[in-house]
């Protein structure tokens, strides 16, 4: 069964750093874009990045762009999204998923409409 499971999450103050990891269990990462959305209360769930499965295109909201990087281990069957510089709005439940067609990534994104298999959560909180 494919699963992915999101972890590094936690509370961390204004200007601090995180790193979330996606861990995917029944399947092999490699052939699959994987891209990284969050949910704050209230509010729609959102696209923050994407990777390509080569590695080789990654994506940003202009909301993260400069601040967040992801990245992957193929090796680990693990993808990354490196936080820097959190913010209060940063706040959000964070999600991981992987998409079943190959080419997404290569060009935009992530759109949630392109991603099949999703992770549970982790909760990041970025207060003082």
């Amino acid at each position: 069964q494919l699963q992915l499971v999101e972890s590094g999450g936690g509370l961390v103050q204004p200007g601090g750093s995180l790193r979330l990891s996606c861990a995917a269990s029944g399947f092999t990462l490699d052939y699959y874009p994987i891209g990284w959305f969050r949910q704050a209360p209230g509010k729609e769930r959102e696209g923050v990045s994407c990777i390509s499965s080569s590695g080789g295109s990654t994506n940003y909201a202009d909301s993260v762009e400069g601040r967040f990087t992801i990245s992957r281990d193929n090796a680990k069957n693990t993808v990354y999204l490196h936080m820097n510089s959190l913010k209060p709005e940063d706040t959000a439940v964070y999600y991981c998923a992987a998409s079943s067609v190959g080419y997404v990534c290569d060009d935009g994104g992530p759109f949630l409409y392109e991603y099949d298999y999703w992770g549970q959560g982790t909760q990041v909180t970025v207060s003082s």
